[in-house]
């Protein structure tokens, strides 16, 4: 047994009326188990704070319930076994399961109780997971037979403040305001301009966060543009080292005899003289080049 409440419990504080076992539960002949069987779960979890037994007595509850015959005042029996089967369950920091336990009763969120649907609504929004109930609240807001309650205001309110605007489901929120009775004039104007503002923030954290990544690119465009002109370089170096060696310069000369031997070229004719001229002028380009490499600043000077 607890002696102190879990801070998990927090959301639900003020959420709704204190239970005491000294109040009578509910209008029920004191021969109906399900009334017993609340008082008892009420009694455990305000007075003893035994959450794990007030869970189970309910649960037992709801068992005893499929044998009463369906009237309004078994649906509001239903309803305060939901509630103090949430709160025991965020006693025990276990409210993840709060809506999936409530369902398990109920079948589908159309027939959720507004008590309790509210109560999951806040829980939720308040521990930072609203959209574990979106869809439920979505769902039971879509049912023609909710629409007419005195309640659907107050949780279209809940659901597009609470679910929608955290969630960023902005479209959503903007289509619910619009086309929903549940909000005055004044505060569908409120909503508009809060979606506003919330998607000129979006755009602009977009924006944000698109500028690093482009800058990113850029600078990857830059060193790779750069690693390639040093490569060519090196290429290029390599080829002219290549041209210029000894070897090469060698046996480039010795083609060159052996071209004038096989052709039989006769270097004192008159019609050699621009070969030859052409010849000489490519062996001093080769001789400047070479000289130019070893001595780069002798020539400068």
């Amino acid at each position: 047994m607890k002696s102190d409440v879990s801070t998990s419990a927090a959301p639900l504080k003020g959420l709704v009326g204190p239970l005491r076992s000294s109040e009578p539960a509910l209008a029920l002949p004191a021969v109906s188990p399900a009334v017993h069987l609340l008082e008892e779960a009420a009694d455990l979890l305000v007075v003893h704070l035994d959450f794990h037994a007030a869970l189970e007595t309910c649960e037992r509850a709801w068992q005893s319930l499929a044998e009463e015959p369906a009237s309004g005042t078994v649906e509001e029996v239903k309803c305060s076994l939901c509630v103090v089967g949430i709160q025991a369950l965020a006693e025990m920091d276990r409210w993840r399961e709060a809506l999936s336990w409530v369902l398990q009763y109920y079948q589908v969120p159309e027939k959720l109780p507004p008590k309790v649907l509210e109560l999951c609504i806040l829980l939720y929004s308040k521990m930072k997971e609203p959209g574990a109930v979106l869809d439920v609240a979505d769902a039971w807001l879509q049912d023609p037979d909710n629409q007419g309650l005195p309640e659907y205001a107050s949780l279209a309110q809940l659901h597009l403040f609470r679910l929608l605007l955290p969630s960023g489901r902005l479209s959503e929120a903007e289509a619910l305001a619009v086309g929903s009775a549940a909000f005055s004039e004044e505060q569908r104007l409120e909503v508009l301009q809060t979606i506003h503002t919330a998607r000129q923030q979006h755009m602009q954290e977009h924006s944000n966060s698109q500028e690093p990544q482009k800058l990113s690119q850029e600078g990857s465009f830059s060193r790779k543009l750069l690693s390639l002109l040093i490569l060519l370089r090196r290429l290029w170096g390599s080829a002219v080292s290549h041209l210029l060696s000894q070897p090469f310069r060698k046996g480039l000369l010795a083609a060159l005899i052996l071209c004038l031997l096989v052709l039989r070229f006769d270097p004192a004719a008159p019609s050699s003289l621009p070969f030859l001229y052409q010849l000489t002028q490519l062996f001093r380009r080769i001789q400047k080049a070479t000289l130019s490499r070893l001595y780069p600043l002798a020539l400068r000077d």
